[in-house]
């Protein structure tokens, strides 16, 4: 059976990959160096598997070649990253550190593996590389724009593995996901932060008048389109993945509101709060991904009216998830500038 890696397999996007790999009777190991936002609550169903290995490591470690030779990985799935706008905002340099020089540690590596091992690395990115989208909608030719010190450090990783690919004739992918939700997501994003204040009667957050627009997408059809892109997709190409489905904050926030309310009764201080938006706030972000569509087959199943349902009920059947993390990372306000 094929062996795969997953970097960054603690985290949101990763746990619920490795889940769905090792339902597909994929062996998963899983790198992670346990940051704030690495949770092994996200892997407790499955961390007893014969199928699954953990290895605490960091991918900027040159350890990793070692690590490479010794399982010899058919593929790798890079999600090693720090992730959060806010938190790039207040201290740049860890985005620097993983995003960048860490990605740059993962392509010498596997530079090095691949000369002797037939495998593929998909290194997954984000839709904030191309920054405000007003109209229409940003395809892979789209240039890069980013705003934000996260977006850049990813537009950077991006174009290292784009330049190994050239270069060193690396076997590599780039995927480019709009805003994710779903379960096992950490709370300093919003979906969860207000899942959370919800549920303990908490005033609801929401950035400037709640205008800003992002494309949600279930992190479970993400999760089936990074396979898809394992399996089918050409070397060298980047794969744009969304849903097609806009939504603004405020709208989530209402959405979120009208299905726990047919759940449970909500108290009193659940309210929508509007805070001061953070420095430089894209507009909206929007993608084509009419490319992995054709190409691959690939389309997004889970509306957002069920993804968003599924989402609230696996956060209050898993009310110990929130007692997993340190509390002043849920409720601290970061990214002020």
């Amino acid at each position: 059976m094929k062996k795969i890696i997953v970097t960054g397999g603690l985290g949101f996007i990763g746990s619920n990959l490795i889940d769905l790999l090792l339902q597909k009777n994929f062996n998963v190991i899983n790198i992670d160096k346990g940051t704030y936002s690495s949770n092994h609550y996200n892997v407790k169903e499955f961390k007893k598997s014969k199928r699954y290995k953990f290895i605490k490591l960091d991918i900027g470690n040159k350890k990793l070649k070692d690590l490479l030779f010794r399982f010899k990985p058919k593929g790798i799935f890079n999600l090693a990253a720090e992730t959060h706008v806010d938190r790039s905002i207040d201290n740049p340099d860890s985005f620097i550190q993983s995003n960048i020089v860490g990605v740059y540690n993962l392509l010498e590596n596997f530079k090095i593996f691949s000369k002797k091992n037939k495998s593929k690395l998909i290194h997954i990115s984000t839709d904030e590389v191309y920054g405000d989208i007003l109209n229409g909608r940003s395809s892979e030719k789209y240039p890069y724009q980013p705003s934000s010190p996260y977006a850049a450090s990813k537009a950077a990783s991006d174009h290292l593995v784009s330049s190994y690919v050239r270069t060193y004739n690396l076997p590599a992918m780039v995927t480019n996901c709009s805003n994710n939700y779903g379960p096992k997501q950490h709370p300093e994003k919003l979906i969860p932060k207000l899942i959370y204040n919800i549920i303990n009667n908490k005033p609801l957050p929401i950035y400037g008048k709640g205008t800003n627009s992002r494309e949600w997408i279930y992190v479970k059809d993400h999760c089936e389109a990074l396979i898809k892109v394992f399996l089918k997709g050409k070397i060298g190409e980047f794969y744009n993945i969304g849903s097609n489905k806009n939504m603004n904050n405020l709208e989530v926030t209402k959405e979120l509101l009208k299905n726990s309310k047919k759940l449970f009764k909500i108290g009193n201080k659940v309210r929508i709060n509007f805070v001061k938006d953070r420095p430089g706030h894209d507009i909206r972000y929007a993608l084509d991904s009419n490319k992995i569509k054709k190409k691959l087959g690939w389309k997004p199943r889970t509306s957002f009216s069920k993804g968003i349902r599924l989402t609230l009920d696996w956060y209050l059947r898993n009310s110990d998830y929130y007692k997993s993390l340190s509390k002043k990372d849920i409720v601290n306000r970061l990214g002020r500038g």
